[in-house]
């Protein structure tokens, strides 16, 4: 295979990886409220790749674009994860999975041309997140829901980012800096949480491994890697197997049952990821025009 395709085959995994974590986070959310976990996760994960990808030291080159990119990073876990303690793990993965709908509106402001296809996809995709968040009246809104979609949002703003960063700076020294901006974010916000809460348990522990390693340390290191091979847009219509992946793990592990509405609305964004992505072209990121 050649370099993209074997990045896109990783990106497959990486976004495997992340879909199985959705029920894996949700069930440590029992023991630990969302700042410390994020926390302890990103901190230890930062540290792990300082030592690993970055032999110790920070690029200086690499300081600011990886706080950039630490900073939405820090306010798309954090969106996400607090919202999961609200929603279900397969309706937060497909409000997450919003963020690939909006990369291409992303890139449309930075120069280039809106296809029919993509306001196609954005109309879906807002046709589904309708059914998913607003059930029946406007006072039924999930709180959790709102804060994922948010989250969403800087998802969105990240995987653009990652794809011009990573073109003139290294991804060995870029991963651990945001990696570790997002641990200190989250380490300086715990004092705002009102009712911090941090239980050790043989869950939490497994949660933090299997996220600080797998979730955070392989598959930032991949998705920087594979993304100066691979346009931001592809990256976007893969990460689009996430919630699917993230759904049918939650079948199995917990049991959740999918009701009517929820099935649309899921089916929708899904469906408005692959019409984005698929007919609305693979706009290169500016720095590759």
């Amino acid at each position: 295979m050649n370099l993209r395709a074997k990045a896109e085959t990783f990106l497959v995994v990486i976004t495997f990886i992340w879909g199985c974590t959705f029920v894996v986070v949700k069930g440590a959310l029992s023991d630990v409220s969302p700042l410390p976990f994020l926390a302890i996760r990103f901190t230890a994960a930062g540290i792990l790749l300082l030592a690993v990808l970055g032999r110790g030291r920070l690029d200086r080159k690499a300081v600011m674009p990886g706080v950039v990119l630490g900073v939405f990073l820090f306010c798309g876990y954090l969106g996400q994860t607090w919202g999961l303690t609200l929603t279900t793990p397969s309706k937060s993965a497909f409000l997450t999975g919003f963020s690939v709908i909006l990369v291409p509106l992303i890139l449309l402001f930075r120069g280039f041309r809106m296809r029919v296809a993509n306001v196609l996809g954005a109309l879906l995709g807002l046709g589904g997140i309708y059914l998913l968040v607003l059930p029946s009246r406007l006072e039924t809104v999930n709180k959790g829901d709102a804060l994922t979609l948010l989250g969403a949002v800087s998802f969105a703003v990240h995987i653009v980012l990652v794809g011009t960063y990573t073109r003139r700076i290294s991804f060995l020294h870029l991963v651990p800096t945001q990696i570790l901006t997002v641990g200190l974010l989250a380490t300086l916000a715990i004092p705002l949480d009102p009712a911090p809460v941090l239980h050790w348990t043989g869950k939490l522990v497994l949660a933090l491994v299997v996220t600080t390693v797998f979730a955070t340390c392989v598959a930032f290191s991949v998705q920087n890697w594979a993304q100066q091979y691979t346009p931001a847009a592809h990256t976007a219509l893969i990460f689009a197997l996430e919630p699917v992946f993230a759904a049918l793990t939650s079948r199995l592990v917990m049991g959740e049952r999918l009701g009517g509405k929820v099935l649309f609305g899921s089916a929708l964004i899904l469906g408005g990821m692959v019409v984005s992505e698929v007919w609305g072209g693979t706009a290169p990121s500016p720095l590759e025009s």
